[in-house]
């Protein structure tokens, strides 16, 4: 059924923060241009990147400007430690579109140190280059041939560099004569891949490697991925003249996941020992798995339905395993969470109280084979989320990011075994902490909603010295958008904000645009400087603005970092409380700000906010305009891991994939659409938008639609971006901006 504006209106509050800017004309700045945004890389610069602090803590090295950087942190001074030429001399091609995506979206470091501290790794697109920092000599060791994806590791000793490759691990020694060795022997199987991570639990369970090292560096722990049963998308390259497809495994709801187990093989190849871990093949998952000592695993699995976790411990040699601990939750549990296993101990997040927070368990690490779990200590309590950063075993200490007492902000924290806390940093503002793995010395990234990432070395007893910032953006005179809070029928709080622009005089009237993301696990609303294209974009709201729009931004239930129950409002409900949330906090700022006209709204979304607009678009007839980027418009089409967390298998729960995928009410789009796309996206398949087409073009309904050859669903690159961001600005600008007839 349409949402009505009168259907959609519930009890609401308005409260808007005391500190906001005046509404109208303030001194002008440069103005804006998508050029200026996007054109040239960052408008702010490009901070310090590859921040990696060394095994001993004594280095904090980071690329800048073609540069690896060394920072002193006991005087805080940098100095060159690998040139710029060096660096262009191990260099690579950088590959294709889809692994330049990886790398940066899954964050795969470019260097890595090695754990005597006088060498550094770097991967070049493949090409693995041992250099020592003594002589300034690099060697290529290996050649993975993947551009993303080979997660190269030292052995704990040093000795070895392990890596993947042909869908398999190998290693290579590094103080003696020799190639790299497969450990599996033999050619590759396919469908399978040992130790390699796949896309679907790269983006839906946080999966960064699939393969660990022993602490005594004699055997590797890996997971193997048999993805035969999996279906497969083409993803097809038009741009050469014999058109490529290029099939990924992509399991949808109700698709066989891939079977996966967990196995231990000696550094030098030879027989795999599997453990046995019950779950159900093809369905369940292992998100998480280690050693709990030389000899023992822990593994953790998760089944389909999201609603068990459990944590094995599995003995390297039998591979018999047991029971150590559980977690159930009757909807789902928190896709966000920590889990660290080490000297008696396991540190988890979990949010049964409601929040997530952290909890110490303790199994006698003297008897592994027939440990258990006990809760020692709930070291986090309150109407908050935390999160761990990371872990001195040594000084039992928990360092971890927190947004106790401002859910717009976030707080570095400290927290011993024993539950003392203590506040590293205060404040308003947003930190992001990056902790040496010993000593208590860590990089500060702060910044806040108009101030740009500050980057500072802080040493463990609060002494702090910034080393990179920014004055870039001093001259546009950035206008800051009202912060706003309204309640809902219920009582939930919503936070939002209101970008407002100049206007000529009290009587002249506003278009507004909505913009929000709206799906599970994100906030978008926070004091932090936001860039993310399909988070908060300050600067793109700023242009906007230059243009005479105003832009609203809200964070509906269903939504992240808010604790259990606004989370799980979205647990098979991907679109009426979403959408009602969001209509009641646009109802409240029209009320208040008069000049806002209600008969030009708009709105536009990128990946769960394009299909929001689709969704806003066909269940409501308030909105005149609307972009929707990459959006998923049937949810059978996207992936399982996701999709069955918050809806449940299609087979059991029919009704909400049928009423909350947007290709179903298309004959009911109301307003003028831009759809845009990646050819090349691997996350949200473009079958998605051509879907949709489809049921416009029989519904007789017009549309705008824009694609980006061989883009994934980033749509990165400079060019990529002043187009993609041009067409918003002319969409709206051409059907918002006129008067109503």
């Amino acid at each position: 059924m349409l949402l009505t504006r009168a259907a959609a209106v519930l009890p609401m509050v308005l409260a808007v923060a005391a500190a906001t800017c005046p509404l109208f004309a303030q001194n002008a700045g440069i103005p804006l241009t998508v050029e200026k945004i996007y054109a040239h890389g960052p408008l702010i610069g490009n901070p310090p990147d590859g921040i990696t602090w060394s095994p001993d803590g004594k280095h904090l090295t980071y690329l800048d400007g073609g540069e690896l950087i060394d920072l002193d942190p006991a005087s805080g001074k940098p100095h060159v430690l690998v040139s710029r030429a060096k660096l262009n001399a191990l260099g690579g091609s950088g590959g294709s579109e889809q692994d330049r995506d990886h790398r940066a979206r899954y964050n795969m470091p470019s260097y890595l140190w090695s754990p005597d501290c006088n060498h550094l790794l770097f991967d070049a697109s493949g090409r693995l280059w041992y250099y020592d920092l003594k002589n300034g000599a690099g060697i290529q060791v290996a050649f993975t041939d993947m551009a993303s994806g080979d997660d190269p590791k030292f052995s704990p000793n040093g000795e070895t560099l392990s890596f993947v490759r042909d869908h398999n691990l190998a290693v290579v020694r590094l103080h003696e004569p020799g190639n790299a060795m497969s450990l599996m022997g033999g050619n590759p199987v396919n469908g399978v891949m040992n130790g390699e991570v796949d896309w679907v639990y790269e983006e839906e369970l946080d999966v960064r490697s699939n393969y660990f090292w022993s602490p005594d560096s004699k055997s590797i722990a890996y997971l193997q991925m048999n993805e035969s049963s999996v279906p497969e998308y083409p993803l097809v390259d038009w741009i050469p003249a014999h058109a490529r497809t290029e099939p990924q495994r992509y399991p949808q709801p109700g698709d066989l996941n891939p079977e996966v187990r967990v196995g231990v093989v000696g550094a030098s190849g030879g027989k795999t020992n599997w453990m046995h871990i019950p779950l159900r093949e093809g369905h369940d998952y292992i998100p998480r798995f280690g050693w709990a000592d030389r000899k023992t695993l822990w593994v953790e699995t998760l089944t389909r339905d999201h609603k068990h976790r459990n944590l094995y411990f599995a003995d390297a040699s039998s591979g018999q395993a047991h029971l150590v601990l559980e977690l159930i939750d009757e909807k789902f549990l928190d896709e966000n969470y920590d889990v660290e296993v080490a000297d008696g101990h396991i540190i988890l997040t979990n949010w049964s109280d409601g929040h997530n927070h952290i909890y110490l368990y303790e199994y006698g690490a003297h008897n592994l084979a027939a440990a258990t779990a006990k809760l020692e200590k709930q070291l986090t309590r309150g109407d908050f989320e935390a999160s761990v950063s990371s872990v001195d075993w040594d000084k039992k200490q928990i360092y971890f990011a927190s947004n106790e007492g401002n859910v717009l902000g976030q707080q570095l924290w400290r927290v011993s075994f024993g539950g003392e806390s203590k506040a590293l940093t205060g404040g308003p503002g947003y930190h992001e902490g990056i902790f040496a793995d010993s000593g208590g010395a860590y990089v500060d990234t702060f910044s806040t909603r108009m101030t740009p990432p500050q980057l500072s070395l802080c040493q463990p007893g609060g002494e702090c010295r910034k080393f990179w910032s920014t004055r870039a953006l001093e001259p546009y005179n950035l206008r800051r958008p009202e912060q706003i809070e309204v309640k809902t029928g219920d009582d939930t709080t919503l936070y939002a904000t209101l970008m407002l622009p100049e206007t000529p005089s009290a009587t002249a009237t506003v278009p507004l645009i909505v913009n929000p993301y709206g799906g599970p696990g994100a906030q978008t609303v926070l004091d932090r400087w936001g860039d993310d294209v399909w988070g908060d974009n300050l600067l793109f709201d700023q242009l906007l603005a230059q243009h005479g729009f105003a832009v609203l931004r809200a964070d509906n239930r269903g939504m992240g970092k808010r604790g259990r129950a606004f989370a799980q409002a979205a647990y098979q409900d991907f679109g009426p409380v979403q959408l009602s949330d969001q209509l009641t906090v646009l109802d409240a700022v029209l009320e208040k700000y008069k000049q806002l006209d209600r008969n030009r709204v708009g709105w536009w979304g990128w990946s769960w906010g394009g299909t929001f607009t689709l969704y806003a678009m066909t269940h409501s007839d308030r909105f005149r305009a609307g972009v929707a980027v990459a959006p998923v418009t049937d949810w059978h089409d996207y992936d399982s891991i996701y999709t069955e967390r918050y809806l449940g298998e299609p087979s059991k729960e029919p009704a909400g994939y049928r009423d909350f995928s947007v290709v179903n009410s298309a004959a009911h789009l109301h307003g003028n659409l831009l759809l845009m796309h990646g050819t090349g996206d691997d996350n949200v398949h473009i079958e998605n938008s051509i879907q949709f087409i489809q049921a416009l073009i029989e519904a007789g309904i017009p549309y705008d639609f824009q694609v980006f050859p061989r883009k994934t669903h980033s749509i990165s690159g400079n060019e990529a971006r002043v187009a993609l961001f041009n067409r918003i600005l002319a969409h709206f600008e051409r059907y918002l901006k006129p008067p109503p007839p």
